[in-house]
């Protein structure tokens, strides 16, 4: 049997609201989107990098063997879905499995990236994604929502809440294409802890980035 072709892509918005020009901003010596295209590019499982945005702009500084698609400018518009945006790139580039990174993450680690991809090309999930674990007291709609009020147990014995980082979202062709979505029916959560399950997502979040790129953790991925 052959194997899959595996794409990834990187959506990059021209005009982000919370940090203008977040993209482009530098961090440990290059474009904030630099971090996660030249960890996709390392990653032996990966066929090809594209960059998915309206504007060449975006591009500059990017490693030279990541590819540009230029996606339509509708695109950008704030009341734009994801899904809208994932669509129209699979509809331009075929591939069996799909790797949906965001520049938001410049931390994953090319292993991390690799072993997710595994899982889905050899393995038996038709997706995967990352998570961050939470072992705390954690409350929803006004309730609890790991744990009873009226029986308070120890932190280490609450049960493991699981965010979303948003970095990966690996997925077969048919997820998204037939059923429209990027995570699948039988889907593997792949743990991130620490700087790796940052996701840059308001100026705080930069500066933190930038402390954990002055301890060296973008050397270590």
């Amino acid at each position: 049997m052959s194997k899959q072709k595996v794409v990834a892509f990187v959506p990059l918005r021209p005009n982000s609201k919370r940090i203008p020009g977040k993209n482009q901003i530098p961090l440990g010596g290059h474009p904030l989107a630099w971090w996660v295209c030249d960890a996709l590019l390392k990653s032996d499982e990966i066929d090809e990098v594209y960059a998915f945005c309206s504007s060449e702009y975006s591009i500059e500084g990017l490693p030279s063997d990541v590819k540009f698609l230029k996606r339509d400018v509708s695109l950008d518009s704030d009341s734009t879905r994801g899904i809208e945006i994932y669509r129209s790139f699979i509809d331009s580039v075929e591939a069996g499995v799909y790797v949906l990174a965001h520049a938001t993450s410049p931390f994953i680690k090319v292993k991390t990236i690799s072993d997710g991809v595994r899982s889905v090309v050899h393995g038996d999930y038709d997706s995967a994604f990352t998570v961050a674990p939470q072992q705390t007291f954690t409350w929803y709609q006004n309730k609890p929502l790991n744990y009873d009020l009226s029986n308070i147990v120890r932190t280490q014995e609450l049960e493991v809440i699981y965010f979303e980082t948003s970095a990966l979202y690996i997925f077969e062709r048919d997820v998204l294409a037939r059923d429209g979505r990027r995570i699948g029916f039988n889907s593997r959560m792949i743990i991130t802890n620490g700087a790796e399950a940052l996701d840059i997502d308001n100026p705080e979040d930069f500066e933190l980035a930038r402390v954990y790129a002055e301890f060296g953790e973008l050397s270590n991925r």
